[in-house]
């Protein structure tokens, strides 16, 4: 039986061999024969910049390859549009879309819109294993008239060295330049770990006088170490013009300012109408930069009718963002806003004399501590005033606020 089977068995066992044999010699055949580089064809023979969707340049790849596609000008120059790319074989064809623009070895100039001519354009196959090469070439008129590349004029960033430290001094650094022509303009800049932060992204300017401010950190507020930072900025007119220049910036002494007040007293808390009642406050900073101070000096006394902005001439008054002070108010003060603390003083440890501007201004240094006097003449008409005392960086806010309150007695 066993005999009589295989006898049965065998010529079917050979008939399904050959027709797998046959098969697979079909397959490698059609893989053998399918072209490197198949059709390559162009939208158009006639491309005019702007006038419309860009040139669509379409090929097809048969096996594995490393694709090239150029444009040749009349003289025989060369541009590139994709070199050595690796492109896998596949059923439907790949897609270049063609601005008429092409990249340069110009480090100010990326990439250029190609003038009117004859081209020839060169799309060019290498099989990945080396075996075999193809390349397929068509004519292409490029039309409309030349436009040169936009330019970006007077380019100043300044100052170069920037301390983003809320100190008011050189915290920022300006970008500022001319645009002949309009452009969108992206400028970041390059920290030395590589991070790439965002100054302004993709804005549609005009030709005129552009101004751009940069507050030396990421778009979120944190802070950058300090180091050398290399900036751009990058312009692309609607024809594929694309230009940039480069420089380098510095960022010193970055910091974020922080002090704390460590100790406060207001005395007597009884008082007739005309004395004077003295605050002692103690402020320690706590953080890593210099804080900026200016007065009046320790010791300096008011009366209630009188505020910071109004005596020695308004010499005091409140200035712009980086300059930190100690005040002392009460709750009947019906100020708001910058009226509030109408008693303020400078945090520094030094008399006027020996400040770093003499009877200017001054600095509060990590880690020190100041101890300022105050005092008021008493001539408002309450019989209880609640007073308390705060640190104060000015237009910016109060980073400590009603802290130490004592009630005053204040007796006609």
């Amino acid at each position: 039986m066993k005999v009589l089977a295989w006898r049965f068995a065998r010529p079917l066992i050979l008939f399904v061999g050959m027709g797998l044999l046959w098969l697979g010699l079909i397959g490698l055949s059609g893989c053998a024969a399918a072209p490197l580089l198949g059709e390559v064809t162009a939208s158009a023979e006639r491309y005019e910049p702007g006038a419309g969707a860009p040139l669509a340049i379409s090929y097809e790849i048969g096996r594995a390859a490393l694709v090239d596609i150029y444009v040749i000008d009349a003289a025989g120059h060369r541009y590139d549009l994709r070199r050595a790319q690796p492109r896998a074989a596949a059923s439907d064809p790949y897609v270049l879309r063609f601005d008429g623009s092409v990249p340069t070895d110009d480090p100010q100039v990326l990439r250029r819109l190609l003038p009117p001519g004859q081209y020839t354009l060169v799309v060019a196959a290498r099989a990945a294993d080396g075996n075999a090469s193809a390349e397929r070439r068509l004519p292409l008129v490029i039309g409309g008239e030349a436009i040169e590349p936009p330019i970006i004029e007077n380019l100043m960033v300044w100052p170069p060295v920037i301390s983003p430290n809320a100190d008011a001094i050189d915290d920022v650094a300006e970008f500022t330049y001319r645009l002949p022509v309009s452009a969108t303009v992206n400028i970041e800049v390059l920290a030395p770990t590589g991070e790439v932060i965002p100054v302004v992204t993709r804005e549609e300017e005009g030709p005129f006088e552009q101004r751009h401010v940069w507050n030396g950190k990421r778009p979120n507020g944190s802070l950058l170490d300090a180091g050398v930072y290399t900036y751009t900025v990058r312009a692309e007119d609607p024809f594929g013009n694309v230009v940039q220049r480069q420089g380098q910036i510095t960022l010193a002494e970055v910091g974020q300012p922080e002090a704390r007040i460590v100790y406060s007293m207001i005395a007597p808390q009884r008082v007739m109408l005309g004395e004077v009642i003295t605050v002692t406050i103690r402020v320690r900073n706590i953080g890593t930069v210099p804080i900026r101070t200016y007065g009046p000096p320790s010791g300096y006394e008011y009366t209630t009718d009188e505020v910071f902005s109004s005596v020695e001439n308004g010499a005091y008054a409140a200035q712009a963002g980086g300059f930190w002070r100690v005040g002392m108010d009460w709750d009947a003060n019906s100020g708001g806003g910058p009226k509030r603390y109408p008693y303020r003083w400078s945090i520094s440890p030094r008399p006027p004399a020996e400040w770093a501007q003499p009877f200017v201004e001054d600095f509060l240094y990590p880690g020190e501590e100041a101890e300022i006097i105050g005092r008021v003449r008493i001539l408002q008409r309450e019989t209880r005033m609640g007073f308390y005392v705060g640190l104060i960086q000015d237009g910016v806010g109060f980073f400590q606020d009603r802290t130490g309150r004592t009630i005053i007695d204040v007796g006609f």
